[in-house]
């Protein structure tokens, strides 16, 4: 098994487990817009990808009215809904174990970078990360294999061979291919087994524990 240098993880559904705080902030937007939805599990398609293109998709709204949805949605999420969230079990062990080996790290999330650190740093995770890439507030680099290239960049010394993605979505898988990286998807997070195979990542890992073997 060859040992990564650079092991890059997205946020939400990777590092932690954020449903509650992210459905509610969906929640409270769609209120706001006059539509209601009280199917919580329906809007665990909102996890992950770009927010923009999730109102847009799952409720035919306009590109004005999905920004504005985004607004609404970031004032219940900037006050509440990032904390609103947990660790996955073996996670800070796995980082704190792969900051001890000697391995860099990363994060490349498309939620906006200064909600990023700020919950990285709520959960003390901060630490263990030499750059964290996110999207920026006015709605730009919300696409996965735009912000690995930014990481990529910053380790452009590396050889390709020797960096990782670590993701639980098809946009985290989509993303490291088309920047020529191994992608390991972790099948705890937010997206169907479907999804998962019809992607193809080079590894799928059920928990935790099994992404730490591959990682270690």
């Amino acid at each position: 098994m060859k040992k990564y240098k650079l092991v890059i993880f997205d946020l939400d559904g990777t590092l932690t487990d954020s449903a509650e705080g992210i459905i509610n902030s969906v929640q409270y937007a769609l209120k706001k817009l006059g539509i209601a939805e009280d199917d919580r599990y329906k809007l665990r398609a909102f996890i992950g990808p770009p927010l923009v293109n999730s109102f847009e998709q799952f409720y035919a709204l306009s590109s004005l009215e999905a920004w504005q949805a985004v607004q609404y949605y970031r004032e219940y999420y900037a006050l509440n809904g990032m904390f609103e969230n947990r660790v996955y079990k073996g996670i800070p062990s796995l980082l704190n174990r792969l900051q001890k080996y000697g391995r860099l790290m990363a994060v490349a999330t498309s939620k906006p970078g200064v909600y990023a650190e700020q919950i990285l740093d709520h959960f003390d995770m901060l630490k263990f990360f030499d750059q964290v890439a996110g999207s920026n507030l006015d709605g730009s680099m919300t696409d996965k294999a735009e912000l690995i290239a930014l990481v990529l960049n910053d380790f452009e010394y590396l050889p390709g061979d020797k960096i990782i993605m670590v993701g639980d979505r098809k946009h985290d898988v989509e993303g490291a291919q088309a920047n020529g990286i191994d992608v390991a998807a972790v099948a705890y997070g937010y997206a169907s087994q479907e999804e998962l195979l019809y992607s193809q990542p080079s590894y799928i890992v059920d928990t935790v524990s099994e992404l730490e073997k591959l990682l270690c």
